[in-house]
């Protein structure tokens, strides 16, 4: 599919996934340009990388090769399934008989021949699958990288090297795109009921879940955190807290916010392992990537060091300040568990301290489905702060709003604030650690934020 391709067209270019399949093409010298509905720092950085981007819906801007021609195999268009099915490009590349191919259709097609390493879960599958690539990357191996995040350590969501051993992926159950792959190796990390609009049902999400760790290739190796539904589990290892887990993290303590632990393997125990990266959760990361890291073969020294070098992934636990009394973290979190788990993490960092925290919910449905697990999470700060909905690919739905979620919060000190109103209000609140937390675009706001905390 991808062997005779020139001419490549992104519509939706701008999102993590598809930036990643432009900047690939891209390093290969095909013509690249996509559309996008508006400008993010993301998409400026794509087009410094001399990527065409445009953000209207319209025929006209199309690349000319494709408006005044017909699909070819020099011709590939990749689609992302949040394009709303009325898009004008959409319509018109459908009507004309283009062949329009989910992102997850090219990246099985890139990673077919390769030694695949994909990370599932409903959270925790960016931050793990980057830190394997720094792992085996900074271990001297030779990889390709499709990251689901902008990664701390090399300000990409792409890696490339010639000659690559194994390439890491970020395998997106959205849309059960993550169907696509057949990986030599595997992690699940979560399998908490999400994208309900598109499975129906948690025991169907569940179900293509399991389709998945069926699709390691025979002699892989996989891992799922300890306690999910895997099914017919013989030949699989498990990861976490638990002391029944074949990769079990304990003796866990912090100093100075850094993590440190403790893993039984099957086969040894390991001493004294530092995460570069603070929050509970990230221990449970840190355990699945370095049973990952043992199975492709690095030493022990090598994946402590890759650990402990680990810079994280962009909006994944990333502080935007961190002073003696004044700190304030951003984070992607948009599902009721990972807003669990970053709140928990933090409160046990800073204990005795104020903790405000600003929530941007992501889809109306999602907010519809969970909204009692949305409060309970919550209610685990000292203070919340709600901004409206953002709606990303979905129409307004009656009576889903940040009111009735507000309404459901228990906690007190809750408020529903403007983007306009947000960064004098946070001020003005003295909280000791601030959180910014949503995949929306809350991230805009997080600039503003910092310069009305530090006035």
């Amino acid at each position: 599919m991808i062997e005779k391709v020139k001419i490549v067209y992104l519509l939706g270019i701008g999102g993590i996934g598809m930036s990643a399949l432009a900047r690939y093409f891209n390093h290969f010298g095909c013509s690249v340009s996509g559309y996008d509905k508006t400008p993010t720092a993301l998409t400026s950085q794509l087009i410094s990388e001399g990527i065409a981007i445009h953000f209207e819906d319209s025929v006209d801007l199309l690349p000319a090769q494709i408006k005044n021609g017909k699909q070819t195999d020099e011709i590939l268009v990749i689609y992302t399934p949040a394009i709303p099915k009325n898009h004008a490009q959409f319509n018109f590349l459908q009507q004309n008989g283009f062949n329009l191919i989910k992102r997850s259709e090219v990246l099985g097609a890139i990673t077919k021949n390769s030694n695949s390493i994909a990370v599932a879960g409903t959270h925790g599958k960016t931050t793990t699958s980057t830190l394997i690539a720094h792992i085996l990357k900074h271990a001297g191996n030779n990889i390709n990288a499709f990251l689901g995040g902008i990664s701390g350590n090399y300000n990409t969501n792409l890696l490339l090297s010639e000659n690559a051993q194994q390439t890491v992926v970020e395998a997106d159950e959205y849309d059960r795109s993550f169907l696509r792959l057949f990986p030599n190796v595997a992690v699940i990390t979560s399998m908490d009921p999400d994208h309900l609009d598109i499975y129906g049902d948690e025991n169907e999400m569940i179900k293509c879940y399991n389709l998945f760790a069926q699709q390691v290739k025979v002699n892989g190796f996989m891992v799922y955190r300890y306690g999910l539904p895997v099914e017919d589990p013989k030949g699989k290892f498990t990861y976490g807290f638990d002391a029944n887990a074949d990769y079990y993290a304990h003796n866990i303590t912090i100093t100075n916010g850094e993590y440190c632990f403790d893993l039984k393997t099957p086969n040894e125990e390991i001493k004294n392992i530092i995460v570069g990266l603070p929050g509970r959760h990230n221990v449970e990361n840190a355990t699945a990537a370095f049973a990952v890291a043992l199975h492709e073969g690095l030493s022990i020294d090598s994946i402590k060091e890759g650990l402990k070098t680990f810079k994280g992934a962009r909006r994944r636990f990333e502080y935007v300040i961190k002073q003696t009394n004044l700190v304030f973290i951003d984070d992607y979190a948009h599902h009721p568990e990972e807003l669990r788990a970053c709140i928990s993490s933090v409160k046990e960092m800073y204990p005795n301290k104020k903790v405000l925290g600003v929530f941007q919910p992501h889809l109306f449905s999602r907010t519809r489905d969970f909204a009692n697990e949305f409060a309970t999470s919550l209610d685990l700060l000292d203070e919340v702060v709600l901004l409206e909905i953002y709606p990303a690919r979905e129409l307004p739905m009656e009576g889903v709003d940040s009111t009735m979620l507000l309404n459901i919060i228990k906690n007190k000190n809750k408020y529903l604030k403007s983007k306009e109103e947000l960064p004098d209000f946070i001020k003005s609140q003295n909280a000791d650690v601030v959180l910014t937390l949503g995949a929306g675009d809350i991230d805009k706001l997080v600039e503003p934020i910092k310069k009305a905390l530090l006035a």
